[in-house]
Formats: structure tokens, sequence, C-alpha cells
């Protein structure tokens, strides 16, 4: 091995090096120290100009790989003593992962961006991110050694952060996040994405650092998986599917995503999820749907269809509404509120389709307190506003019923005693007179004209100071 000409190609050491691999390759832990011995004895320079040298790496990132299991199997429980196994098998093989970069520093590896050394620092970037979290498979030694090796294969990559290493330097280098992904690939197909517990876990901590520009030209291999990930029957895998696709909408150029029928794709897969009862999902897939929906209708505008009754606005909003109406769960009723104000200002004056449910939706939050934080009850405040400040043409045969629930508000928020803070309470009050000086003002002066006699005969100081503040409006 230590001779680096073409005869040693040919020699005892050859055989013995192909010997070692074989053993690496289906991971049997006694091919840790052939290979130990292997790189130890290795030419630095002979590394970089062997063939095998892919095949090292790759037979290193198997052997510190958590054990694989059936793609359709239950999950294990408790401590798997083969999860433990794997965790010591991969403290080994990082040590010799970070020998195998120390070598290749030596021959000269900055000047590398050949595609072989990149398929090897992709197995190096794989394993460290593997191991680096506190996984069922890591222990705090693999930890240890995988934040190290990461360390070091910034250093040996010449950059300065994760991002320059994935996207690349300058604009001109390719990064290495296509090999990345090249490794990965046969991970994340619909059969097989299961068997590996760490492959969805490394796919998405490298793609959620990967950002427009860069993103692009690695559509067609993120997309898939992301979907893959979306759509499992685990709520932890919906939701960091669904983040995966929002990182996805945010840093893929709008033409492209609508390319091949990409966005409606998306789209459907978003929608089927507001069936859930699960508030952390609700929120991750409507936040996506706020910067995708944008996105589709530019391009139906572009095909010349423009916005009609059917538009995905519509619909989201539609089965939104619809949901909330009946919802009981704080949790769910807090995620609602939060985010309706965005889709009321995103339509604009077209809210008027939804207005006789969204006022439903209103009353009907407006009279329930959601705990100290008042969520729900804010979010809804910031949707009548919004409301308010679209559609105001329609707002004056509404007021009756409005003015009504705003002054009960009001008083339920004076007088009750629970254990909402004080800063909570100031902030109900103050957004609920801002909607009744909009309210005031659409209707030109009749809010004011029926205050007249409660604010003569209001005896609480709160509650007669917002009423103050509504008379004294211009």
């Amino acid at each position: 091995m230590e001779s680096s000409g073409p005869s040693a190609e040919r020699g005892p050491g050859q055989a013995a090096a192909e010997q070692a691999l074989r053993r690496a390759r289906l991971a049997l832990p006694g091919a840790l120290p052939e290979l130990a011995a292997l790189l130890e004895a290795a030419d630095p320079r002979w590394l970089l100009r062997s063939a095998e040298l892919g095949e090292l790496a790759a037979a290193l990132s198997g052997l510190g790989a958590p054990p694989r299991r059936e793609q359709h199997g239950p999950e294990p429980r408790g401590r798997d003593p083969a999860l433990g196994a794997a965790a010591e098998r991969a403290e080994r093989a990082g040590a010799l992962f970070l020998l195998l970069l120390q070598k290749l520093e030596a021959a000269g590896s900055r000047q590398r961006a050949g595609p072989l050394l990149r398929r090897v620092m992709a197995h190096a970037f794989v394993f460290a991110v593997t191991h680096k979290e506190r996984r069922p498979w890591s222990t705090a030694g693999s930890r240890a050694v995988a934040r190290e090796l990461l360390e070091r294969l910034l250093q040996a990559a010449g950059c300065a952060s994760v991002e320059e290493f994935l996207q690349g330097k300058e604009g001109d280098e390719e990064g290495g996040f296509g090999a990345v992904m090249g490794l990965l690939k046969q991970e994340l197909t619909k059969d097989t994405w299961k068997c590996n517990p760490a492959s969805r876990e490394v796919f998405s901590w490298a793609l959620l650092r990967v950002r427009r520009p860069w993103l692009c030209p690695h559509l067609g291999q993120v997309l898939p998986p992301a979907l893959l990930l979306s759509d499992d029957f685990q709520e932890e895998n919906k939701v960091l599917g669904v983040r995966c696709l929002h990182h996805i909408v945010l840093h893929v150029p709008g033409a492209d995503l609508c390319q091949f029928n990409r966005a409606q794709v998306v789209f459907h897969a978003l929608y089927n999820h507001l069936y859930s009862r699960e508030a952390p999902l609700i929120q991750a897939v409507l936040l996506c749907l706020l910067d995708l929906l944008p996105v589709l209708e530019r391009w139906q505008r572009h095909q010349g269809q423009g916005r009609g009754a059917t538009s995905p606005w519509d619909q989201v909003l539609q089965l939104l509404l619809t949901h909330m109406e009946a919802e009981h769960r704080l949790a769910l009723r807090r995620v609602y509120a939060g985010t309706l104000p965005a889709f009321v200002t995103r339509l604009g004056i077209l809210i008027v389709r939804h207005l006789k449910r969204l006022e439903r939706v209103i009353l009907g939050y407006l009279e329930v307190s959601d705990g100290p934080e008042e969520k729900a009850r804010l979010g809804i405040l910031e949707t009548l506003q919004c409301t308010i400040e679209h559609a105001w043409p329609r707002m004056p045969c509404r007021l009756p019923v409005l003015l009504k629930a705003l002054l009960r508000l009001l008083w339920d928020v004076h007088t009750e005693r629970g254990p909402t803070p004080e800063p909570v309470r100031a902030a109900l009050l103050h957004r609920a007179t801002q909607c009744l000086i909009l309210l005031d003002h659409c209707s030109q002066g009749q809010v004011k004209v029926l205050l007249e006699g409660v604010y003569s005969s209001c005896q609480e100081t709160r509650v007669r100071e917002c009423l103050r503040k509504v008379q004294e409006s211009t």
C-alpha cells in the first residue's frame, strides 16, 4: 500500500485493501481495524489517485449507519441493543473518517473539485449529520466525533459554513448538495425511505440550508422526498415534510415551481392536510399555503385564467371557515385565528364572498376566552379590523351585530377576574376600540350616535375610557 505507482494496484497491498473493503461493505465490525491499518499505511497521493477512495468512504459511511429496518415494520420501542452497538461502531468509523480527511488534506485536497472527491466529502457529510444530534442511534461519543468531523470537513473543503459547503462558493463552483442528494437518492424512494431512520433527518437538515438561487437546479431531487414525508401517517413526518415543502416554495422561483404542474401537486397535498385535527400540522400547512397561493395566482393570471369564484384562495378560506365555525379545541382555534388575518388581507375586497360565514366565526370566537394569552380572541379582533378595512362598504348593515359583540367583549375583559395578564387585557381593549373606531368611520358616525347613551351611563373607568376614544375619533 505504500507504493503509489501502477504496480501497487497489482501487489498484495491492493489485495488486502480489496478484502478490507469487501468486509466493510458488509458492515462487519471486524473490518474497522483493517481499514484503520489501510489508512495509516496509505500514501496520501495514492489515496487521491485511487479509484477505491469512493468505496472506502462509502464503506465507512455504511459502518456508521443505523441498523436498517423493514419499510412497514413497527418503530422500535425503548433502547434497542442494536442501536447501541451501531453507535459504538459509528464512533470508531468516525475516527477513521477524520483520519481519511487528514490524509486528503496532506495530499493537497484543496486543489480538488473533482467529482470523486466531492463524493467522498458527501459521504463524510452524511455520516456527520446522521450522528451530530441526539438520536436513538447516537451516543455522546458518536455525537462528539460527528461534530468534529463536520468541522474538519468544512476546513478540508475550504468553506466557512455548512451553507457554503452545500451551495458552493462564488456561484461558479459546484456545491456539495448535489452529491449529498445523489447518495440519499436510493434511500428516499417510496419503498425505502423508512428503512434507514436517519435518511429523512439528513435530507431535511441539508435541504433547509440550501437557499435561492442554489436550490432550483435540485428541484427534481428534493420535491418527491418532501412530498413523501408529508404524506406519511405519522404527524412528526407530516410536519417535517410540510416544512420542507415550505422551504422549497420560498426558495424556488415561481415559474420553475409551476412547471410540470408541480405547484398544483403541492397545493393538493397541503389542502388534504387541512382536514387534520393536529394543531402543529395545521399551523405548518397554513403558513406554507400563504406563500404558495400567490405563486398559483400569478401562474393562473399568466395562463389567462384570472381569479374566479373557485380560486385556490377561495377554496382554502371556505374550508378554513367551515372548520373554524365548529371547532372547540383551543389549540386549533388559536392556530386558525392567528393565520386568518393574512388570508383576509390577501383576498382584499374579495373577502365579501365569505362575509356571512366569516361574521359567524368572528362572533363565535369573540364570545369565548381561550386562556391567559387570549391568542384566539386577539387574532379574531385583528381579522375583524382587516375585514372592516377591506370590505367597509358592506359593514354598515352589520353594525348592530358587531357593535353588540364588541361592547360585550369590552365588558367581559374588564370584569373577568381570571389569570389573564394586564398587558393582554390592554391589548384586547385596544383592538376592540380600534374596531369600533373603524366601524364608526365606515358608517359615517353612526357608532358615535349609538354609543352616546352608553357612554353617559357607564361607570366603569376602563370601559368608559375606550368609549371616550371612539367618541373623540375623527
